[in-house]
């Protein structure tokens, strides 16, 4: 598989691949304007990180992101909640929060943990995985994730920030536009990431938002590169 190069090649430079289960599959939309984000995994998400987890359950270098953003369900998504056991919530349930999420979360840790037990395995929060009020879960060995964007806000201590005071937290997305609000929130994320001493990943490369345009960093790009650079 090309995943398998891509792993090596990042193993090779001393990294870490960071899988992630972004969309469930390329057919159906979630509702809004072609969400293929699903609200909640489904029953074969389970077998695909049971594949994925014997496959480099001896690469050290391999990391899973069980699940990319639990969230609502949008207004107008046809389609019930999942649960773990293969049944569904209510027709009308529309809300996703740490009670419908943690059981998946530990569904897909015991998939990949049978496989690989000493997986390192990252766990998103609710509300687009911004949101980590209601962690830590009773697992071990985990690592918690949250994507901030400027229309979530800045109540960073509440959502993300105490938590990480005493489990390890992960900005596993950030972004924003090139406008000067944008950038200044921007400033001010990474301001706090680095008050927390956190480890982050922007987003992204080649999908709004950009950091790189013409071979050259955007504005967003300048201010991510040079908190690396600094760190």
């Amino acid at each position: 598989m090309a995943i398998d190069q891509v792993i090596f090649w990042a193993s090779q430079a001393g990294a870490y691949t960071l899988l992630d289960l972004q969309w469930l599959d390329a057919d159906r939309i979630y509702g809004g304007d072609r969400n293929f984000v699903a609200p909640l995994p489904n029953s074969d998400s389970l077998q695909l990180w049971t594949t994925l987890a014997s496959r480099y359950k001896e690469e050290p270098a391999v990391l899973y992101d069980l699940f990319n953003e639990p969230h609502d369900r949008l207004p107008d998504d046809p389609y019930p909640l999942n649960k773990p056991d293969g049944s569904t919530y209510p027709p009308a349930q529309m809300s996703v929060t740490v009670r419908e999420w943690q059981p998946w979360a530990r569904a897909l840790t015991q998939a990949i943990r049978e496989q690989n037990p000493d997986a390192l395995v990252f766990i998103a929060g609710t509300n687009w995985a911004y949101n980590l009020r209601g962690m830590p879960i009773d697992l071990d060995n985990v690592v918690y994730s949250t994507h901030v964007y400027p229309n979530k806000g800045t109540n960073w201590p509440q959502v993300f920030g105490n938590l990480a005071a005493s489990f390890p937290v992960f900005v596993g997305e950030f972004g924003g536009s090139d406008t000067p609000s944008d950038l200044e929130y921007i400033r001010n994320l990474i301001d706090y990431i680095e008050q927390l001493e956190l480890g982050f990943t922007a987003w992204s490369w080649s999908n709004d938002p950009f950091l790189v345009t013409r071979y050259g960093p955007t504005a967003f790009g300048q201010i991510v590169r040079q908190a690396l650079s600094s760190s």
